[in-house]
């Protein structure tokens, strides 16, 4: 072979390995290239999104250079093949192989709703409806038909109220208000089911369904913690010894959107309200709103004792008695000599219900 053929060999050699030296390290800057961003961008995946579709519109957008390069480093590296959906938070200097890898671990930008102890599923809704970063899917399903739109085995128009666990809910942005609640409502089976297997002996309940309803009125009687098992303890002793609950939260639930913020007496003595324990012997017919486990456990774990009354101080907390004559006594101290100007008998409003 001539001088001349060698050296054309050799620079054609030296060309190829150059070429790929080069392809080679546009391909690696391709991904450690930073994103064009200025400041934070909320990214959307969509559920059965690819990561050439994301890219693709990054391109489009001007946001990302080079993304036949960037294709490139993905398929010699395997990479991009499962892409999770959701929102995604990027900052400037975010590289395209930082993308790719938070797309791949689903490191996607969470939020979180509440749903609040003592709320009724109306106002859990409400606060659902009005949480921004949720899909909304339930829109005006019927309180009636809200268990079947879930998906969860109930009779026909069976109430959901109370069937839902009251506690803060962390999401991605591709979750739904469906989704919150059948979360709920899982959450409340398992923490109810694990309740009822510690209850006390000797309870008035034939189910966990009906300690339930006590503890939504144990709920919406007290915010005082430590009063949950003294408010238990009245309630359970009453059933016992087959006496009235007498018990204001009821009647108010079962006036809907009647109640106009006065009890009346018309109202104690409205045999057509089902949930009237003034007139209606043992629990009412559901729970009267979401009861956390603090509740849950006092109506199945109640304080042991001989009170049979109690009345609001007016600052949220309750004196016990155990007679009649007593807790007459009680009623005359508390709600009559000494009215306060901010006098309640509820618990303290929660910030943000309704």
């Amino acid at each position: 072979m001539s001088s001349l053929w060698r050296v054309l060999l050799l620079v054609v050699g030296l060309s190829a390995a150059g070429v790929v030296w080069w392809g080679a390290n546009a391909v690696e800057r391709a991904a450690g290239q930073p994103l064009l961003l200025t400041e934070p961008l909320e990214l959307d995946v969509p559920r059965g999104s690819s990561l050439r579709q994301v890219l693709g519109r990054l391109a489009a957008e001007g946001r990302l250079e080079n993304p036949f390069w960037l294709r490139v480093w993905l398929r010699v590296h395997d990479r991009g093949a499962h892409i999770h959906a959701g929102e995604y938070l990027l900052g400037p200097g975010t590289t395209a192989r930082e993308l790719v890898a938070m797309l791949e671990a689903g490191k996607v930008r969470l939020h979180a709703v509440t749903l609040v102890e003592g709320w009724t599923v109306t106002q859990a809704r409400v606060a659902l409806a009005n949480a921004p970063r949720l899909r909304h899917e339930l829109g005006d399903v019927a309180q009636s038909e809200l268990l079947h739109a879930l998906g969860i085995d109930a009779e026909p128009g069976r109430n959901p109220e109370g069937l839902f666990f009251p506690d803060t809910y962390v999401f991605s942005g591709a979750t739904s208000d469906r989704d919150i609640l059948v979360w709920a409502y899982h959450r409340l089976q398992e923490v109810l089911a694990e309740e009822w297997e510690q209850r006390a002996a000797g309870l008035p309940y034939e189910t966990p369904y009906e300690a339930l309803i006590m503890a939504s009125i144990i709920e919406r009687e007290t915010g005082v913690p430590s009063e949950r098992g003294d408010i238990a303890g009245v309630f359970v002793r009453r059933l016992q010894r087959g006496m009235l609950l007498q018990t204001d939260p009821t009647i108010i639930y079962g006036l809907g959107d009647a109640f106009d913020g006065n009890l009346r007496r018309s109202h104690l003595r409205d045999a057509a309200n089902p949930y009237n324990t003034y007139i209606h012997r043992g629990l009412p017919p559901t729970p009267i709103a979401l009861a956390g486990r603090a509740a849950i456990r006092a109506a199945l774990n109640p304080s042991a004792g001989d009170a049979l009354f109690f009345v609001a101080r007016g600052d949220g907390s309750h004196h016990f008695s155990s007679t009649l004559r007593e807790h007459e006594r009680a009623v005359q101290e508390y709600q009559v000599r000494q009215r306060r100007s901010d006098y309640r008998s509820s618990p303290a409003p929660v910030q943000g219900a309704k």
